[in-house]
């Protein structure tokens, strides 16, 4: 059973589908500006406190997905590291490092931006960002890196895969419709910012 693929959740890799991952062998590597840089492997970041987000993943090109999304917040993983107080952004990278977008130090401090690698308590696979992906309800889902294999603390903004071909910066949500997934991609209304709520309820 997979809970994302039944509800026909997109698949997409910009950079191309990885294939089959190492769960197991899987790490994270967080650098930059810190006071310990670490390499977090797989055993390791399932063992920290496991949060759960009870939020959707919305998508510029407008679907969006409602689900309990269970990993790490990224807050705690950066107490791990002790971020220095001049991390204004946080950069993620996907699997073969082609992959990468930043969000505001504030944004990833946030309670439900988490590294995910769960839906609804199934282990994310290779499709849905597995073993592990960012997860951040408060943007447009392709700050949401999949994949990921290392977190850069950073004192500026640098441009990521997509905002180099135009997206916007900032990837706050806009008003507009959206497929729903969890309701057959029936096409809703949403107000600007996280989507929490539809304009038909």
């Amino acid at each position: 059973m997979n809970r994302l693929r039944d509800l026909r959740t997109p698949i997409f890799w910009a950079e191309g589908h990885p294939g089959k991952l190492s769960r197991e062998g899987w790490s994270i590597e967080v650098i930059g500006l810190c006071k310990d840089s670490k390499k977090f492997s797989w055993q390791e970041l399932i063992a920290l406190p496991k949060s759960i987000a009870d939020a959707r993943l919305t998508s510029v090109t407008r679907f969006s997905v409602q689900g309990k999304w269970g990993g790490v917040k990224v807050a705690d993983l950066l107490k791990a590291v002790q971020a220095d107080p001049e991390t204004h952004y946080v950069r993620f990278w996907s699997y073969r490092m082609i992959y990468d977008t930043s969000i505001p130090i504030e944004v990833a401090l946030r309670e439900r931006t988490l590294l995910a690698y769960e839906f609804d308590g199934e282990l994310l696979d290779e499709d849905y960002g597995g073993p592990i992906r960012g997860f951040c309800p408060y943007l447009w889902g392709y700050k949401s890196a999949k994949g990921v294999v290392k977190i850069e603390l950073m004192d500026r903004y640098i441009f990521g895969f997509w905002e180099q071909r135009g997206y916007p910066d900032d990837a706050l949500i806009t008003a507009g419709k959206v497929r729903d997934m969890n309701q057959g991609c029936r096409l809703r209304p949403i107000p600007d910012g996280e989507v929490i709520g539809f304009l038909d309820d």
